[in-house]
């Protein structure tokens, strides 16, 4: 691809994958690849959670439900491979291809000859990883700079959202805290900081996150 393409692909790009929360942001990025990268006829997300379950977000099409779903079950597939063990996994010839022979026999009967999947993302409790599909053999042989750039952008892209649903999460928490001390300071007497003190012993005593307790109380649980 010269060079001028790849600006104007990445123009694209930049305008396809809109800052939002994370549900949009993997929405955006699925239907940015649809529309950006070459020879992507549909596009998903796989999520692989810390407790092993595999979670398809964000198809384009409906058909990748059931295409997601084999290679779950199976543990095999361009998909699983790139959210479980590999980085980068790539097979422009589905039927052919070796790695995946049971796999190979559901995805060529929906219509998909050529599979690529990209990780996005790898978090403490999750990994993500773009899933893209084709129905020409042959595709993604080489996604070339403009595959990097979209990864690069999509992972970003993710790395925000991811940072602004923290920092949501954190600010609910701390209303919902503040909440639940002017609770327990109106049913025991108690001041601020003793409030909180017993708050702390409460979760410490059961094992339980301070987040939970104050949720338990606010909504009317015992604080016995």
């Amino acid at each position: 691809m010269d060079t001028q393409r790849l600006l104007e692909q990445a123009e694209r790009l930049s305008k396809a994958l809109t800052p939002g929360d994370l549900d949009h942001t993997l929405a955006r990025i699925t239907a940015a690849a649809v529309e950006v990268l070459p020879e992507v006829d549909y596009a998903s997300m796989t999520v692989l959670h810390f407790d092993g379950r595999l979670e398809t977000v964000a198809p384009t099409d409906e058909l990748l439900w059931g295409v997601d779903a084999a290679q779950y079950e199976l543990r095999e597939g361009p998909c699983y491979d790139a959210a479980a063990d590999a980085v980068h996994v790539v097979s422009p010839y589905l039927n052919d291809d070796p790695r995946f022979p049971r796999y190979a026999v559901t995805a060529v009967a929906a219509g998909i000859e050529a599979q690529a999947g990209i990780r996005l993302f790898e978090a403490s409790k999750s990994r993500g990883a773009l899933n893209l599909y084709a129905r020409e053999p042959g595709a993604f042989s080489d996604l070339g700079a403009i595959g990097r750039l979209f990864q690069h952008q999509a992972a970003t892209a993710i790395d925000y959202a991811r940072e602004i649903h923290n920092l949501q999460e954190a600010v609910r928490t701390r209303g919902l805290i503040g909440n639940a001390v002017g609770i327990v300071m109106e049913r025991y007497q108690l001041t601020d900081d003793r409030a909180f003190a017993f708050l702390t012993r409460l979760s410490q005593d059961g094992n339980v996150k301070l987040r939970v307790i104050a949720e338990q109380i606010v909504a009317g649980g015992t604080t016995h």
